[in-house]
Protein backbone atom coordinates (compact mmCIF):
# COMPACT_ATOMS: atom_id res chain seq x y z
CA UNK A 1 0.00 0.00 0.00
CA UNK A 2 2.86 2.51 1.14
CA UNK A 3 4.76 2.09 -2.23
CA UNK A 4 1.24 2.05 -4.52
CA UNK A 5 0.41 5.78 -2.72
CA UNK A 6 4.19 6.41 -2.70
CA UNK A 7 4.12 5.59 -6.87
CA UNK A 8 0.59 8.30 -7.00
CA UNK A 9 2.24 10.67 -5.42
CA UNK A 10 5.28 11.21 -7.15
CA UNK A 11 3.12 10.92 -10.50
CA UNK A 12 1.38 13.61 -9.20
CA UNK A 13 3.36 16.02 -7.51
CA UNK A 14 2.36 18.91 -9.53
CA UNK A 15 -1.11 18.68 -8.78
CA UNK A 16 -4.17 17.49 -6.90
CA UNK A 17 -5.39 14.77 -8.42
CA UNK A 18 -9.69 13.75 -8.21
CA UNK A 19 -10.01 10.18 -7.02
CA UNK A 20 -12.75 8.69 -7.85
CA UNK A 21 -13.73 5.14 -5.82
CA UNK A 22 -15.91 2.97 -7.83
CA UNK A 23 -18.51 1.50 -5.15
CA UNK A 24 -18.73 -0.12 -3.85
CA UNK A 25 -15.86 -2.63 -3.49
CA UNK A 26 -13.13 0.09 -3.84
CA UNK A 27 -13.91 2.18 -0.54
CA UNK A 28 -11.86 0.20 1.95
CA UNK A 29 -8.91 0.39 -0.85
CA UNK A 30 -9.55 4.15 -0.99
CA UNK A 31 -9.62 4.89 2.56
CA UNK A 32 -6.35 3.49 3.12
CA UNK A 33 -4.37 4.37 0.38
CA UNK A 34 -5.10 7.65 0.79
CA UNK A 35 -3.78 7.62 4.27
CA UNK A 36 -0.54 6.90 2.65
CA UNK A 37 -0.59 9.47 0.02
CA UNK A 38 1.68 12.36 1.22
CA UNK A 39 -0.07 15.20 -1.33
CA UNK A 40 -3.39 16.88 -1.51
CA UNK A 41 -6.37 14.67 -3.12
CA UNK A 42 -9.70 15.07 -3.56
CA UNK A 43 -12.14 12.05 -3.32
CA UNK A 44 -15.37 11.47 -4.76
CA UNK A 45 -17.40 8.60 -5.63
CA UNK A 46 -19.10 6.68 -8.75
CA UNK A 47 -21.39 3.77 -9.00
CA UNK A 48 -21.66 1.59 -11.82
CA UNK A 49 -23.93 -1.32 -13.01
CA UNK A 50 -23.61 -3.62 -15.99
CA UNK A 51 -26.29 -5.42 -17.44
CA UNK A 52 -26.45 -9.02 -17.17
CA UNK A 53 -27.18 -11.96 -19.65
CA UNK A 54 -29.55 -11.55 -22.37
CA UNK A 55 -28.69 -7.42 -23.07
CA UNK A 56 -26.04 -5.82 -24.77
CA UNK A 57 -22.60 -6.64 -23.33
CA UNK A 58 -20.56 -3.66 -21.83
CA UNK A 59 -23.61 -1.08 -21.50
CA UNK A 60 -23.18 0.51 -18.66
CA UNK A 61 -25.57 2.34 -16.02
CA UNK A 62 -24.09 5.03 -13.83
CA UNK A 63 -26.47 4.14 -10.14
CA UNK A 64 -25.09 7.41 -8.60
CA UNK A 65 -22.25 9.91 -10.22
CA UNK A 66 -19.95 12.00 -9.02
CA UNK A 67 -20.32 15.04 -7.92
CA UNK A 68 -17.11 16.98 -8.53
CA UNK A 69 -16.80 18.19 -12.10
CA UNK A 70 -13.83 16.96 -13.89
CA UNK A 71 -13.42 19.28 -17.04
CA UNK A 72 -9.31 20.44 -16.85
CA UNK A 73 -8.79 17.91 -13.69
CA UNK A 74 -6.39 15.18 -13.40
CA UNK A 75 -8.77 11.98 -12.34
CA UNK A 76 -7.54 8.97 -10.82
CA UNK A 77 -10.23 5.96 -11.09
CA UNK A 78 -9.72 3.77 -7.86
CA UNK A 79 -11.18 -0.01 -8.19
CA UNK A 80 -11.46 -2.96 -6.69
CA UNK A 81 -10.72 -5.69 -9.53
CA UNK A 82 -10.28 -5.24 -12.66
CA UNK A 83 -11.32 -8.78 -14.80
CA UNK A 84 -12.99 -7.77 -18.16
CA UNK A 85 -12.00 -3.95 -18.49
CA UNK A 86 -15.40 -3.15 -20.42
CA UNK A 87 -16.91 -1.38 -16.99
CA UNK A 88 -13.40 0.42 -16.96
CA UNK A 89 -12.91 1.78 -20.38
CA UNK A 90 -16.59 3.19 -20.41
CA UNK A 91 -15.90 5.16 -17.45
CA UNK A 92 -12.47 6.48 -18.89
CA UNK A 93 -14.41 7.31 -22.03
CA UNK A 94 -17.53 9.11 -19.82
CA UNK A 95 -14.70 10.84 -17.57
CA UNK A 96 -12.68 12.50 -20.67
CA UNK A 97 -15.81 13.32 -22.49
CA UNK A 98 -16.35 15.41 -19.64
CA UNK A 99 -13.14 17.23 -20.00
CA UNK A 100 -10.88 15.73 -17.61
CA UNK A 101 -7.10 16.97 -18.69
CA UNK A 102 -6.28 13.17 -17.91
CA UNK A 103 -7.71 9.88 -16.21
CA UNK A 104 -5.07 6.85 -15.17
CA UNK A 105 -6.68 4.13 -13.25
CA UNK A 106 -5.37 2.56 -9.70
CA UNK A 107 -6.47 -1.15 -9.18
CA UNK A 108 -6.41 -3.20 -5.99
CA UNK A 109 -6.61 -6.59 -7.80
CA UNK A 110 -5.69 -7.52 -11.37
CA UNK A 111 -7.52 -11.00 -13.51
CA UNK A 112 -5.12 -9.77 -16.68
CA UNK A 113 -6.08 -13.46 -17.86
CA UNK A 114 -10.03 -12.14 -18.14
CA UNK A 115 -9.32 -8.97 -19.84
CA UNK A 116 -11.77 -8.34 -23.12
CA UNK A 117 -11.23 -4.72 -23.68
CA UNK A 118 -7.07 -3.68 -23.58
CA UNK A 119 -7.08 -1.23 -20.68
CA UNK A 120 -4.07 0.09 -19.12
CA UNK A 121 -3.37 -0.21 -15.71
CA UNK A 122 -1.30 2.79 -14.14
CA UNK A 123 -0.99 1.34 -10.76
CA UNK A 124 -1.71 -2.00 -9.50
CA UNK A 125 -1.67 -3.57 -5.97
CA UNK A 126 -1.63 -7.06 -7.18
CA UNK A 127 -2.38 -9.88 -9.69
CA UNK A 128 -4.13 -12.57 -9.40
CA UNK A 129 -5.69 -15.89 -10.84
CA UNK A 130 -9.23 -15.90 -12.10
CA UNK A 131 -10.56 -16.87 -8.85
CA UNK A 132 -13.62 -15.09 -7.00
CA UNK A 133 -12.25 -13.12 -4.03
CA UNK A 134 -14.36 -11.51 -0.92
CA UNK A 135 -13.06 -8.87 1.45
CA UNK A 136 -11.10 -5.91 2.37
CA UNK A 137 -14.58 -4.19 0.69
CA UNK A 138 -15.29 -6.96 -1.86
CA UNK A 139 -18.35 -8.97 -1.17
CA UNK A 140 -20.22 -11.77 -2.79
CA UNK A 141 -23.72 -10.98 -2.71
CA UNK A 142 -23.23 -8.03 -0.23
CA UNK A 143 -21.59 -10.03 2.48
CA UNK A 144 -17.72 -10.20 3.46
CA UNK A 145 -16.86 -7.41 2.49
CA UNK A 146 -15.74 -6.89 6.71
CA UNK A 147 -13.14 -9.18 6.20
CA UNK A 148 -10.02 -7.95 6.98
CA UNK A 149 -8.07 -9.54 4.20
CA UNK A 150 -8.55 -11.20 0.74
CA UNK A 151 -10.11 -15.11 0.42
CA UNK A 152 -10.35 -16.72 -2.65
CA UNK A 153 -14.17 -18.22 -2.37
CA UNK A 154 -13.62 -21.95 -3.91
CA UNK A 155 -16.62 -23.18 -5.90
CA UNK A 156 -20.07 -23.61 -4.26
CA UNK A 157 -18.70 -21.73 -1.15
CA UNK A 158 -20.10 -18.46 0.15
CA UNK A 159 -18.61 -18.09 3.50
CA UNK A 160 -16.58 -20.76 5.14
CA UNK A 161 -13.35 -22.39 4.43
CA UNK A 162 -11.42 -19.38 2.69
CA UNK A 163 -8.43 -19.22 1.41
CA UNK A 164 -6.26 -16.05 2.28
CA UNK A 165 -4.99 -15.20 -0.85
CA UNK A 166 -2.82 -11.88 0.75
CA UNK A 167 -3.55 -9.91 3.80
CA UNK A 168 -3.80 -6.10 2.99
CA UNK A 169 -2.81 -4.34 6.76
Amino acid sequence: MRDLAAEIARDYSDSSPLMIAVLKGAFVFLSDLIRHIDAPVEIDFIRLASYGSGTIPGELQVISDITTPVAGRDVLIVEDIVDTGRSLDLLVRMLKDRGAKSVRICALLDKPYRRVVDIPLDYVGFNIPDVFVVGYGIDLGERHRELPDIYAVEQGEASSERSELSAQN
